[in-house]
């Protein structure tokens, strides 16, 4: 492995790195679903050449009970948790250690209110017999499960010993079983190493489906059927990405379909992706988010953005990059179909933020804030919309060529927003005079909005969308219209392209003729009902009820309760509808609606 790269200091951490770094992880933990905990031991590795005699970490809702020097329980040491409790943030810990030691232990629990861990029910998974849980760890969150330097700018190695109830299997981001234990014992290992926010663990009744030498499929026994052919061309996606940018480096790569609480569409934890069961809809057709998490393999497992200021890195090249694998795989129509609706998607964030908004710059300033502030679509779609700007001047097989060095040169390694412009520079921008001055690369990293001479983006499939949606506007019966075998993405198109002002009567012929209230398709689900909830139309209420207590999905809940709470008694029924969804939320879903519906 390379060597580590220099620290940049984290405005997210309490960790100093700089002075005593982890290096690897020996976890070994107990699953308490009655008491709802974690209860254990993580030994720490360090880097500690310099001798200094204070270990920092962090830590959030966490009860230390112990901490010692070395690799056993035999040697204590004196710890602090610092007076100050950050809401966001937790509290620095402060281990005692000698100029020589190589290794702490602490023995800790978790408790029931940790943010990252998501405890479920029988009755909030599939099968309804066993209770689950699942980690999220990003952005910050690994804190409240792991003591642990949290920060995407330190990296380490990991293996662990997880103790669950008999019937159930652990997984982790981390070489995994495919069949259940009896004694409820796994081991784990990650020889790769990874930043904080990419430690998983998964507990549940679930069962293994291969799909090739190096992919599958993890679900519950009611989901994985569904899930096994949904996923079928998941070993063309990981071959069609090394063919672009470059060897998949983490050996396997399989997916875990999670019950619908998940607040994401995916988490791309190393080896198991964690998958939103929202996609599973029997077509394929949104499987773009599998390519994106895929893609993560490389734009942000491997290289890493340094701190979550810099977290256009991860999530601009890894739109980019799922992007291009989607038309390798299914042509280039299709993934001009994604570019249109991330570009719909950038400009509506714009416009809630505001033009000139400094949180439209790529390269943002969170010290002070929550990092999830700048978990939007402009690290997604406008860091994208930079690539693909630097695409059309200097041409795809010399920004293949970049982009495949970039990952390789940089593998295992943190990069920040001034080193990447750096590298640019040098790899790019310098050999060719007046390249950078046509960018603008300035204006997109440090600056509102959209630069000038950024190429539009259009659709030849969203095309003949808007042809049909002219002619029903202009009196062809919607049973009339000609629909030839249209994605969800063309559906997605078809609702957002509807005017304000649409009576009843015509929400009923839609709704007649296509059946959306009635649909299994998440996205077209959130493109409808807010139109049907502006207009009052009622048979959407059992149905947007049922959405909002099952999924946890947070890219549909904003704009659903965002238009909910729009209506004339709207703040009403969306506290009262919270309130009845909320204990099926995750932490990273209720921190939102806390403060959006009020509790």
């Amino acid at each position: 492995m390379p060597t580590a790269a220099p620290y940049l200091q984290d405005p997210h951490s309490f960790a100093q790195p700089n002075l005593v770094r982890v290096t690897h992880l020996r976890l070994d933990l107990a699953v308490n679903f009655t008491a709802r905990i974690l209860t254990g031991l993580a030994t720490w590795q360090l880097d500690n050449t310099a001798g200094h005699t204070e270990l920092i970490l962090d830590a959030r809702s966490l009860e230390i009970e112990a901490t010692y020097l070395g690799e056993t329980e035999a040697e204590s040491t004196a710890f602090q948790l610092s007076a100050e409790n950050d809401p966001v943030l937790g509290q620095a810990l402060r281990i005692a250690i000698r100029p020589d030691t190589r290794a702490v232990t602490i023995r800790y629990r978790t408790t029931p209110e940790a943010a990252a861990l998501q405890w479920l029910s029988p009755e909030q998974t599939a099968g309804r017999q066993h209770p689950f849980l699942f980690t999220q760890s990003q952005a910050i969150l690994a804190r409240t499960w792991i003591p642990c330097q949290d920060s995407p700018g330190v990296r380490f190695t990991y293996e662990a010993r997880v103790a669950v109830p008999a019937d159930l299997l652990a997984l982790m981001s981390a070489g995994n079983p495919q069949v259940l234990d009896r004694a409820g014992h796994y081991e784990f290992r990650m020889e790769q190493p990874i930043p904080s926010y990419l430690m998983a663990l998964a507990v549940g009744r679930l069962d293994f489906s291969s799909l090739s030498g190096r992919t599958g499929v993890y679900a519950e026994p009611e989901t994985l059927p569904a899930a096994t052919s949904e996923f079928g061309d998941l070993e063309n996606m990981v071959a069609a990405a090394e063919e672009l940018y470059g060897p998949y480096r983490w050996e396997r790569y399989d997916l875990l379909v999670l019950p619908p609480s998940f607040p994401f569409g995916g988490m791309e934890n190393p080896r198991l992706t964690f998958v939103t069961p929202t996609i599973l809809t029997g077509d394929r057709s949104l499987t773009s988010l599998i390519a994106h998490e895929l893609a993560h393999s490389w734009s942000g497992n491997l290289v890493t953005n340094a701190t979550w200021n810099d977290f256009w890195l991860n999530e601009g090249f890894t739109v980019y990059f799922e992007r291009r694998i989607m038309e390798k795989l299914y042509g280039k129509p299709y993934a001009d179909m994604l570019q249109v609706l991330g570009h719909s998607a950038l400009l509506h964030t714009m416009g809630e933020l505001g033009a000139g908004s400094p949180d439209t710059h790529l390269h943002l300033d969170l010290a002070g804030r929550d990092p999830d502030e700048g978990l939007n679509e402009i690290a997604y779609e406008k860091g994208d919309y930079l690539l693909l700007t630097l695409e059309r001047l200097v041409g795809r097989a010399r920004l293949d060529t970049f982009i495949k060095e970039y990952f390789a040169r940089h593998s295992f390694q943190s990069m920040d927003t001034a080193s990447f412009v750096t590298y640019l520079r040098r790899e790019l921008l310098d050999q060719e005079p007046g390249l950078e001055d046509r960018l603008q690369l300035d204006a997109w990293i440090n600056g509102p909005g959209i630069p000038a001479g950024a190429p539009p983006v259009s659709s030849e499939r969203f095309a003949a969308v808007e042809a049909a949606l002219q002619q029903w506007q202009q009196g062809t019966p919607a049973r009339e219209l000609t629909l030839a075998d249209w994605s969800s993405h063309e559906w997605v198109h078809f609702l957002q392209g509807l005017p304000a002002d649409l009576s009843l009567a015509q929400l009923q012929e839609l709704d007649d003729a296509f059946t959306f209230t009635s649909s299994t398709n998440a996205e077209i689900l959130t493109a409808w009902f807010p139109r049907a909830l502006a207009a009052g139309y009622e048979p959407v209420n059992g149905p947007l009820r049922q959405f909002l207590t099952r999924v946890g999905r947070r890219k549909f809940l904003v704009p659903l309760y965002k238009a909910l709470l729009a209506t004339p008694d709207g703040h009403a029924r969306a506290r009262q509808l919270y309130a009845e969804a909320r204990p099926n939320y995750h932490s990273v879903a209720t921190s939102t609606f806390d403060v959006l519906v009020g509790r």
